[in-house]
């Protein structure tokens, strides 16, 4: 498919791209502004300790990334991925009422499993349609579009909650019934603004995660999803962005504006890093990725004043909006279209246990040694990452 080299690559992304990425500025918001105010309500309102906190949180991402690894193969088996997409986002949209209304830690967790069964069934198979509906010469740009609107959601909820919670003295509840609307307005913009094609098939339906089809993920491919696992090691959960904001005197009502600015920065550099991955080595520009999350790590690592917090999270920010989009391109060009579904799904798993992993690391290291010790080894993560990227950028020629 060929695209208009007279029109802008803004003007060229398909209208599927929009609407995904409108569904996501939605979710976000109504996710976001539930999320950012969770932990505070579990143990304020529902006397929950921090162990409990620590062990929902956990089970939440463990059962999301068991759903992402079966969601990706389960769209190639049926040549269709819109229907898995809905249910995702349905069951997230679900759960936010659940949050208004538990009486207790058992409802929250209910509902806290449900949202995050939802992400993981939508993540991959949405992943593989924006591959899909997409031109290859766009595809960098159409990522990045997503991720940008996904990010205007990110920060948009928590904005969205503390205004509420000064407006209704901390009503938690009443902030939770608000966030539903956005989250069943993006369910209805998908059902009926989203038109998926219908599948061409050429050949029976075979099981996509059986040893024959998984030798056909081409060997750059596993090098993508090597990279990124490494790349994930070396940028541990935002969380610790918060922790550094804390130790840096920043009060607490002001802390998740730190969450706002890096998810404003992501937002404002997505998109034209996806355009010009379209035209740019995607290694070399992967590995100036690596260079800003270790400029980003360098300065939260030297210096905890607030300023420094500050440049430490915009430079987190933009290492996220070059990276992002970048890696789901490259997994999307390494990959078979009628795999694509599963190579997003074994991506988001590996990612998703190099995340845990890395958090788990960086809290241990946190209590152990402090910040600065924490920061530095991810630091370090991004070095080794960087120079197995260079030694082995040959292997991406092919998707670049």
């Amino acid at each position: 498919m060929q695209t208009d080299g007279k029109r802008s690559p803004l003007s060229q992304i398909p209208t599927g791209i929009w609407i995904l990425g409108f569904v996501s500025l939605l979710m976000d918001v109504s996710s976001e502004m539930i999320h950012s105010l969770l932990p505070m309500f579990m143990v304020t309102t529902l006397g929950a300790s921090a162990l409990e906190v620590g062990i929902i949180e956990g089970l939440a991402e463990s059962i999301a990334l068991i759903a992402r690894v079966f969601s990706g193969p389960l769209s190639d088996y049926l040549g269709r991925r819109k229907g898995l997409v809905v249910l995702g986002y349905s069951l997230a949209a679900v759960s936010k009422p659940m949050f208004a209304i538990a009486p207790g830690i058992g409802t929250l967790f209910s509902a806290r499993m449900l949202d995050r069964i939802g992400k993981g069934i939508r993540g991959a198979p949405r992943d593989a349609l924006v591959a899909d509906i997409t031109p290859s010469l766009l595809r960098g740009a159409a990522f990045g579009l997503r991720q940008s609107l996904d990010a205007v959601g990110a920060f948009l909820g928590p904005l969205l909650a503390v205004t509420l919670m000064l407006l209704w003295v901390n009503d938690f509840r009443a902030v939770f019934w608000v966030a539903t609307i956005p989250a069943f307005a993006a369910v209805g913009l998908l059902v009926f603004g989203l038109h998926e094609s219908a599948p061409c098939r050429d050949k029976p339906r075979s099981n996509p995660i059986r040893r024959e089809s998984l030798v056909r993920l081409s060997k750059s491919y596993w090098w993508v999803v090597a990279v990124g696992a490494l790349f994930t090691l070396a940028r541990f959960s935002e969380a610790f962005l918060v922790l550094r904001a804390l130790q840096g005197g920043i009060p607490v009502a002001l802390v998740p504006l730190v969450m706002v600015l890096m998810s404003l920065i992501y937002f404002l550099s997505a998109y034209p890093i996806g355009r010009l991955s379209d035209r740019m080595s995607h290694s070399k520009l992967l590995a100036i990725g690596l260079v800003v999350l270790i400029a980003a790590d360098l300065v939260l690592a030297l210096n905890d004043h607030w300023l420094s917090v500050v440049l430490g999270v915009s430079l987190w920010g933009l290492h996220m909006g070059i990276t992002q989009g970048l890696l789901a391109t490259m997994v999307a060009n390494t990959a078979h279209a009628d795999l694509r579904g599963t190579a997003f799904g074994l991506f988001n798993l590996t990612c998703g246990v190099a995340m845990l992993l890395a958090s788990v690391i960086a809290g241990l290291l946190w209590d152990s040694f402090g910040a600065s010790v924490t920061f530095y080894v991810g630091a370090g993560f991004c070095v080794m990452t960087l120079i197995g990227l260079i030694g082995n950028s040959a292997r991406l020629k092919a998707e670049a």
